[in-house]
């Protein structure tokens, strides 16, 4: 066995007995130093046991669920097809889902191959691998976006979101360049929770949306467009000066930074409610 094969071996090892703490388990936990059941002392030891996977090549959060509401992300583009197995397993292991972002197809391969239930989601460039159980999405999140070519982001965002435990309807192809399309569909802009705009080319679709509804609007600039466009930056300037209150804007082509920011404020206007 060689120094690598060993080293590989002993962070197996050690994630497997030091698995860290869900929020279910924590809550118990905190509950049981109540209670005096359990010290001060070995509640802090069970807290900070392995909150991060060492596996090398990456330093896998695994105690983000506890803090932030959801498991790590992974960003696909740059990394290795068996870095990412390895990564996917990891955080499988312990939250049973996984989302992966940026991917590109054949790295969607091995990870389909290595994970059962992997799902591909081809447009987008994702992967998701989520629970045996039926989900129904809670509260809405409407992703609007002006033209066929900015689907994949669109798309994007309407995976996050949904994986994120939201209820996902889409308007597309609806941009300002023919307004009827969108003013067609009204009421269920005024019945989401959250709007999320996406558009290329002068990015006016954000602006748009924010004069009609009285819902928080993400706006989403793509890269898709004309020279002038330039890739994206005219769309994003024209939405980071817009108008009509209310629109907020993410980086150029973050479909998932829209989607999960979205997906937020789904849940705390099912919360206020």
């Amino acid at each position: 066995m060689n120094a690598g094969t060993q080293s590989r071996k002993r962070r197996e090892s050690s994630r497997l007995k030091t698995a860290p703490l869900d929020a279910r388990e924590l809550e118990q936990l905190l509950q049981e130093i109540r209670d005096g059941t359990t010290s001060v002392a070995a509640g802090v030891e069970r807290f900070q046991a392995a909150p991060i996977a060492d596996l090398g090549h990456t330093q896998v959060d695994l105690q983000r669920e506890v803090r932030c509401g959801q498991p790590e992300v992974v960003f696909g583009q740059g990394k290795t097809a068996p870095e990412l197995v390895e990564i996917g397993r990891t955080l499988v292991m312990r939250h049973g889902r996984l989302l992966v972002t940026r991917l590109g197809d054949e790295n969607a391969k091995a990870l389909i191959q290595a994970l059962p239930g992997a799902r591909h989601h081809a447009r987008a460039r994702m992967l998701t691998v989520e629970g045996p159980e039926e989900k129904t999405g809670e509260g809405m999140v409407l992703v609007v976006s002006a033209g066929t070519s900015d689907g994949p982001i669109a798309e994007e965002a309407c995976v996050t979101a949904r994986f994120m435990g939201a209820a996902v309807e889409e308007l597309r192809d609806v941009g300002v360049a023919g307004l009827h399309r969108l003013m067609a569909h009204t009421e269920l802009l005024r019945s989401a929770n959250v709007v999320i705009a996406v558009a290329g080319m002068e990015g006016a679709l954000a602006s748009v949306v924010g004069g009609l509804v009285q819902r928080p609007v993400i706006a989403v600039p793509t890269s898709v467009g004309y020279g002038a466009s330039f890739h994206g930056l005219a769309a994003l300037l024209a939405m980071l000066n817009s108008c009509a209150a209310g629109v907020s804007v993410v980086n150029i082509d973050n479909g998932f930074g829209a989607g999960y920011a979205a997906a937020q404020i789904n849940r705390l206007a099912k919360v206020k409610r």
